[in-house]
């Protein structure tokens, strides 16, 4: 049977202002206090990164599908330079990464955090890290694509994250 993207359900993008955004150097510090690295991935460890990503992170992924889109999607952080993907790390451990300019330019996403990790700031830290880049490159707005309805609060509070309304499925409508 042939599905079409309509026949599934599609976040709405969101929409972010980074012209007020601010890292939180007091985040940055209590994570490195607690031995958690943020930091930009460096090419010698895509493969490396990516297993970990395709492993650790498997209660993310919704099915098969979504695994090989996200997994292509930070493939892609690595054919730019500097690399557009971001990793917590603990050691060799990665804790979570977040991508951005993968999908479309001025695009935030992936991103995923440990669940064990989860609630300790990482993915704050990573979001911020991602979006003072695109900021950096030179961008007023970002956009993330197709925000998890359990994350839609999560961007709101810590970025002040504005849905789109009737924006899905939007780029993603190409997709096979």
């Amino acid at each position: 049977m042939m599905y079409k993207m309509e026949d599934f359900y599609m976040p709405n993008d969101m929409l972010v202002k980074l012209y007020n955004l601010k890292m939180d150097p007091e985040l940055l510090d209590r994570l490195a206090k607690e031995g958690v690295s943020i930091h930009r991935a460096l090419s010698p460890d895509r493969r490396e990164i990516l297993h970990q990503i395709e492993n650790a992170f498997l209660e993310n992924w919704g099915d098969s599908e979504s695994r090989q889109r996200w997994l292509s999607e930070c493939e892609v952080a690595f054919s730019h330079t500097p690399v557009t993907c971001y990793i917590a790390s603990r050691g060799s451990e990665i804790l979570g990464f977040a991508c951005y300019n993968t999908t479309a330019k001025d695009y935030f996403g992936p991103t995923g955090v440990l669940k064990k990790e989860r609630g300790k700031g990482i993915g704050k830290a990573l979001l911020l890290s991602c979006l003072n880049s695109l900021r950096e490159e030179g961008y007023a707005y970002a956009i993330i694509g197709a925000a998890a309805p359990t994350a839609v609060g999560f961007y709101q509070k810590n970025v002040g994250a504005e849905m789109i309304e009737n924006s899905a499925p939007g780029v993603y409508r190409n997709m096979l």
